[in-house]
């Protein structure tokens, strides 16, 4: 099984009209994979986040040499080298792509190679950006809001924290007026606020009973002030999106810190890493739904490891596995990787590998041609 050739597709999508959250308005969407082939033939695909230049230059120049040649089923030391290297997004495509070279090669799927699936589908959440440079920016959202109930998705999760509190408060509010019988909803500040402005939204999320859980409501790493915020707010705390060791999440749960952890598959350096997440998690009595809002090829990864976790809790069916986040966002590269959404759930692929084809059209139609963004 040693690597002989590995393509890279850097891919763009110009969005028409920009959506966003807390961080500012997106003008574009972006995703790299990679195809690696090994000297029998045998195929994998990986993928990675990053701006798509630097991500070109590290391929060429560094990660493509040291690959070359190297034993497939070496993957553990193959990204604990990278790593160490300072190539931890680069790792993230690389660990998928070797795992699904090993699975093919023992003609199983990937979840069968991690010992196998316990369940056959798994619970969605439609992510929305509520945010939008038109001047009735909520009426925007609600519209969204609307196409993704059509979808079938009765779980969402809505953006905080880019605008005035009074602005944020008025638009949850007239969502739970207008979907609050029919949908559980989760809000999602990316880290805006500190302790005491999120604990101000107490006083209406005490009025509903439909949350999912309160994401990122403060910067990453301030785990005492989240766990302020968990004896202070009415609604699960949860984080972790851009947490980029298991140790990390392990100080998190340490200082009681976090409900539910949201571990992302491009953020971790490797696959295995992330499935240490979510073991971590399970160990500690602590609910895990991944982050995976960016990459189809990951969240399809995200979605095998989930499908292969026991369950958190001995409730009714309907409660004891988390949802997984799924982007309703215009955003071609959601297809990328075809699966099987029907009401809001997802089937789990049975075949080789990760069981579904790439849409390799769609790599050649987005490939970027190296010019600006935007």
């Amino acid at each position: 099984m040693l690597i002989h050739k590995v393509d890279t597709y850097p891919l763009l999508y110009r969005i028409p009209r920009p959506y966003g959250d807390a961080n500012g308005l997106k003008r574009f969407r972006s995703a790299y994979l990679i195809k690696i082939t090994t000297k029998s033939g045998l195929t994998g695909w990986g993928e990675c986040s990053g701006w798509l230049p630097a991500l070109d230059t590290e391929f060429e120049h560094a990660v493509i040499p040291f690959l070359l040649g190297k034993d497939a089923r070496e993957r553990n030391a193959i990204i604990t080298a990278l790593s160490k290297q300072k190539h931890d997004r680069p790792a993230a495509a690389v660990s998928m792509a070797l795992t699904e070279i090993v699975a093919h090669g023992a003609n199983l799927s990937i979840c069968e190679l991690w010992g196998g699936a316990v369940r056959r589908s798994l619970p969605l959440y439609a992510s929305l950006q509520s945010y939008s440079d038109a001047s009735d920016w909520i009426a925007q959202s609600l519209k969204d809001m609307e196409q993704a109930v059509q979808q079938g998705f009765i779980n969402m999760k809505i953006k905080v924290g880019g605008k005035s509190l009074t602005d944020d408060i008025r638009h949850v509010r007239t969502v739970q007026e207008q979907y609050g019988q029919r949908v559980r909803i989760a809000l999602d500040a990316n880290g805006s606020y500190d302790a005491a402005t999120a604990s101000s939204w107490n006083s209406l999320v005490s009025q509903y009973d439909n949350w999912l859980w309160f994401e990122e409501p403060l910067p990453l790493n301030a785990w005492d002030q989240f766990a302020h915020c968990r004896l202070q707010l009415n609604i699960p705390v949860a984080g972790g999106e851009n947490a980029m060791t298991p140790s990390l999440f392990h100080q998190a749960i340490v200082r009681q810190a976090l409900d539910i952890v949201q571990p992302d598959p491009l953020h971790l350096g490797g696959i295995d890493a992330y499935r240490d997440v979510l073991k971590l998690a399970r160990s500690a009595a602590i609910r895990v739904s991944p982050h995976t809002f960016d990459g189809a090829l990951a969240r399809c990864y995200a979605l095998f490891a989930h499908a292969c976790l026991p369950s958190w809790s001995k409730m009714d069916a309907d409660e004891a596995v988390e949802p997984i986040e799924w982007d309703v966002m215009d955003n071609p590269f959601t297809a990328l990787v075809p699966l099987h959404i029907h009401h809001g759930t997802v089937d789990i692929p049975n075949g080789p590998g990760i069981g579904t084809a790439i849409d390799e059209d769609m790599l050649s139609h987005y490939r970027w041609d190296g010019s600006r963004f935007w």
